[in-house]
């Protein structure tokens, strides 16, 4: 006979049951990122959840019997006890170009994952993760309008919203060292964009002036799927390697678009409005992801692990428009990182730091946009600790992490092209932190007769 012990997880099944409920939660921004304008906004990429942070975002060959590892769906298998994480993220960022900077920030819920191993050849997980963030304001001020050089113009740009995925993955032990997985996830949510502008005349300043604005709402719903492989060899007795890949299928997300055309006066009262589009139909093709990586352990206190990322953002589309709404066509991007872990005694008595999870990585990635040809990166260094708590027992323990990044993402060039026009980059310095919740208990236990 055997029995469920439900102790310690009633709690993560009934929040995760609310959350996946309210997608709202993880719609919220990050702090403003003019780079969001972009495709569906900062994408996810497939970055796992707070262990991944740590070890700079890699993760898709490192297997770990602790934390839910569904970056590679077939890594999965390797959960030995029902496991329920979430992670809370929160980011400060400073963005600057040749005139001025800003400061901004925000924090809210990262994900939510329960894993569970079914039998000894099979497990499975369900979770909810953002898809996408969009959250920017910019507000730029033209002095010189052609023919009326005593006359202003104010363009501003402002964006929110995001999708998040619902996923289930499955893993299965193939043969010896090999598994494999898949993941099916449900993507939704909503973008709003606004693109304004107002003029000032030698007789009417700009803050008395009307504002006409362009307004965009599209709502996205549809499935995507990701498959992954993971082969685990030994070297020596004391040293294995690990080979992982996935392949996120390319999505066609199914699309609604209404676009509307407002103005508003010095007050901000709408005072007409005119409908160009009322749920339009149309799709939003998301380009495949592959992920490769290789590692090296000891099966016991540290690994190492090295990875590389391709998306073809040069075949995004949303609603029959290369680069989406924002009009900007996108290319194709890489990603490459290094990390590893090391726990300097994990049966240690006398010593609680022994018992600690130290991680570290580097990670450096093209951004798909290509201002005047020139490619920009986001480059960041990362770090984080696993902090066991002290009341675990070989049944039920309890895992607090964190994850810290710092990161520089662009430039503050300035760009002059052949036609006389300029632009200024961007460049983002953030500091992204993550606090990961974790809770493994032993679900069923048999009986035994005394």
């Amino acid at each position: 006979m055997s029995q469920p012990n439900f102790s310690g997880l009633a709690g993560g099944l009934s929040l995760l049951g609310l959350l996946a409920a309210s997608p709202a939660v993880l719609g919220q921004g990050l702090g403003n990122s003019p780079y969001s304008r972009l495709g569906l906004g900062d994408a996810s990429l497939n970055a796992g959840g707070v262990r991944q942070m740590g070890m700079g975002g890699i993760g898709v060959a490192a297997p770990n019997s602790v934390n839910v590892n569904e970056l590679n769906p077939a890594l999965v298998y390797y959960t030995n006890r029902t496991t329920f994480e979430a992670g809370f993220t929160g980011q400060f960022k400073t963005l600057r170009n040749t005139v001025s900077s800003q400061r901004t920030g925000s924090a809210t819920l990262g994900y939510l994952a329960l894993a569970v191993p079914i039998n000894r050849r099979w497990a499975s997980v369900i979770g909810l993760k953002p898809y996408s963030t969009v959250d920017y304001e910019s507000r730029t001020l033209d002095n010189t309008i052609q023919g009326d050089p005593a006359s202003q113009v104010e363009k501003r740009y402002t964006g929110s919203g995001g999708l998040a995925e619902a996923y289930m993955s499955h893993a299965v032990r193939l043969a010896k060292g090999l598994t494999a997985g898949a993941s099916a996830g449900y993507v939704f949510g909503s973008i709003d964009q606004e693109a304004s502008t107002r003029i000032s005349t030698p007789t009417v300043a700009l803050d008395l002036s009307n504002r006409d604005i362009y307004q965009q709402h599209v709502r996205y719903s549809d499935f995507a799927f990701r498959t992954g492989l993971h082969y685990r060899g030994q070297i020596k007795e004391k040293l294995s390697y690990n080979i992982g890949g996935t392949y996120s299928f390319r999505s066609n997300l199914n699309g609604t678009r209404s676009i509307s055309l407002l103005r508003e006066d010095y007050n901000s009262i709408q005072i007409g409005s005119t409908a160009l589009e009322t749920d339009a139909k149309g799709k939003a093709r998301v380009p495949a992801l592959t992920q490769i990586g290789i590692s090296l352990d000891n099966n016991r206190s540290w690994s190492l692990s090295a990875e590389a990322a391709r998306q073809e953002w040069s075949q995004f589309r949303a609603f029959g428009e290369q680069g989406g709404s924002s009009g900007i066509a996108l290319s194709d991007t890489y990603r490459f990182g290094v990390g590893g872990e090391l726990t300097p005694d994990a049966t240690s008595v006398d010593n609680y730091f022994k018992r600690v999870t130290y991680r570290a990585g580097l990670n450096m990635a093209q951004l798909p946009y290509r201002p005047g040809g020139n490619t920009l990166y986001d480059r960041s260094v990362s770090w984080g600790f696993a902090l066991p708590l002290p009341t675990a027992t070989p049944l039920d323990a309890t895992v607090i992490s964190l994850g810290f990044t710092y990161g520089q993402r662009g430039n503050t060039d300035m760009l002059r092209y052949s036609d006389g026009t300029t632009e200024r980059n961007v460049k983002e310095d953030y500091i992204r932190m993550q606090l990961g919740v974790t809770l493994n208990n032993r679900w069923f236990i048999k009986r035994r007769i005394e």
